[in-house]
């Protein structure tokens, strides 16, 4: 069975269903990945800082699946914003490939190289230590120079609010290819999604089922669209973002859930109306909105439903 795909702005083409790599064991990634490949995913996602890319690799040459059919993502960590090839470098020795299909920046936000930890280094009041020195228009430009190298084939943007666009789009040559974003049910982020449309943007949803004993799966209008078609609440949560080109990302390494997310997500995809994905869009404005991954980054990242606790001075 083949995923769909969504065109980019660059003229290549996204799978639309995606294997999430983020807090998967190293044991255990090689057979999510392996399984994924077998079970007809094309496309994975994954990142330095979740530190098991080798294992990734491992998974992708188990399959038997070859390299030039899968589409492989990464993304640059934020303690090497001014050490973009080199950050890059690392995870195609890792992957164990010679380009990338799509590397992205992994939050707009750089953070000191040199601080009191390689990854997530903090401030006194246990804030992450972000390098103010750094304009994220400048590590944009140095991943243009990866792309223009031939390292990878599309750059793009991660956790990036439209403010966090508008430092980058005024002097970017390349326009970011997608936005990896946190979109699901509770967070639909409708004028965020707009605004990436008016760019020619693709949005990518990480998280799309939520998390660990996600109240998405219990949602009472998901549940009766489900119910309706003879499908899993699961498999609605992603069509309903598949039904508005948003690329889904969901994480498993149980191999019948990997399975199950992707034919699930493509029956609901070809069965969702436009009456669904409304009803759908309103759920989080009638009282679900809720976001799940709020780093302490210290700084304000220009989302909506995002406050800023205990701001850097």
């Amino acid at each position: 069975m083949s995923s769909h795909t969504i065109k980019l702005n660059n003229g290549e083409s996204i799978p639309a269903i995606g294997l999430g790599t983020w807090q998967a064991k190293p044991n255990e990634v090689a057979r999510a990945v392996e399984a994924a490949l077998r079970n007809g995913y094309r496309h994975i996602d994954c990142a330095w800082s979740y530190g098991n890319e080798k294992e990734v690799g491992e998974g992708l040459r188990a399959s038997g699946v070859p390299r030039s059919e899968v589409f492989i993502t990464s993304k640059l960590w934020c303690t090497y914003h001014t050490r973009v090839e080199e950050c890059l470098d690392q995870t195609l020795v890792n992957l164990g490939t010679d380009y990338l299909d799509l590397y992205l920046i992994h939050w707009p936000v750089a953070l000191k190289s040199n601080g009191n930890h390689p990854v997530f280094p903090t401030r006194p009041n246990s804030n992450r230590d972000v390098d103010e020195t750094r304009d994220v228009k400048d590590t944009w430009k140095d991943m243009e120079a990866v792309a223009k190298k031939g390292k990878v084939k599309s750059i793009g943007a991660s956790n990036f609010s439209q403010m966090m666009l508008e430092k980058v789009l005024p002097t970017a040559e390349i326009i970011p290819a997608v936005n990896q974003l946190e979109l699901h049910l509770y967070n639909p982020q409708l004028k965020l999604l707009e605004y990436l449309k008016s760019k020619t943007i693709v949005p990518q949803a990480y998280s799309p089922l939520g998390s660990t004993n996600s109240p998405l799966f219990s949602d009472v209008v998901a549940t009766e669209i489900a119910n309706k078609y003879g499908l899993k609440t699961p498999d609605i949560l992603l069509g309903y973002l598949l039904a508005k080109d948003i690329v889904v990302l969901p994480k498993s390494v149980t191999p019948a859930r990997i399975e199950a997310n992707f034919t699930g997500a493509l029956a609901a995809y070809r069965k969702l109306t436009g009456e669904d994905v409304a009803k759908l869009d309103g759920v989080a404005a009638g009282g679900k909105q809720k976001r799940l991954i709020m780093p302490p980054w210290g700084v304000d990242l220009g989302f909506d439903n995002w406050p800023l606790v205990n701001p850097n001075n």
